[in-house]
């Protein structure tokens, strides 16, 4: 489905560049289907957390290709990924992580330091996605 989206990056001169992987917009034309991703966290549906961070953004993307995969969507549908990350130090590994999920492809962006819900948790990934 996302062979028949036109996705146009949206990147002005006169802006800072978008580093990191990521573009400062993205316009999408036609999107037929939009599908909201609700903040994914680093559990599994038993309640088991991984005591890694890496090991915590790697299930976090699990479960947002799972969410896409059930919308029959994967990553390149994306097209706004929103971070929360519990801690500054954990953003090398997010953007490691991000960028091997993603391979390439490059949906808006935006990465919070904040507090998050569950102190077990270092980070939490919401998304929009089109079809």
């Amino acid at each position: 489905m996302v062979d028949t989206l036109q996705i146009r990056p949206i990147n002005p001169e006169t802006v800072p560049e978008a580093t990191g992987g990521y573009h400062n917009a993205l316009e999408v034309q036609p999107a037929g289907r939009m599908l909201f991703i609700s903040g994914q966290i680093p559990q599994t549906r038993d309640g088991h957390v991984p005591a890694t961070p890496e090991a915590q953004c790697r299930l976090v993307w699990d479960n947002i290709r799972a969410v896409l995969a059930d919308a029959d969507m994967d990553v390149r549908n994306l097209v706004k990924v929103t971070t929360f990350l519990a801690d500054r130090q954990h953003a090398e590994i997010n953007t490691k992580v991000r960028n091997e999920v993603l391979d390439g492809h490059r949906p808006a962006l935006t990465v919070i330091v904040t507090g998050i819900f569950d102190p077990e948790w270092v980070i939490e990934i919401e998304g929009i996605a089109v079809a």
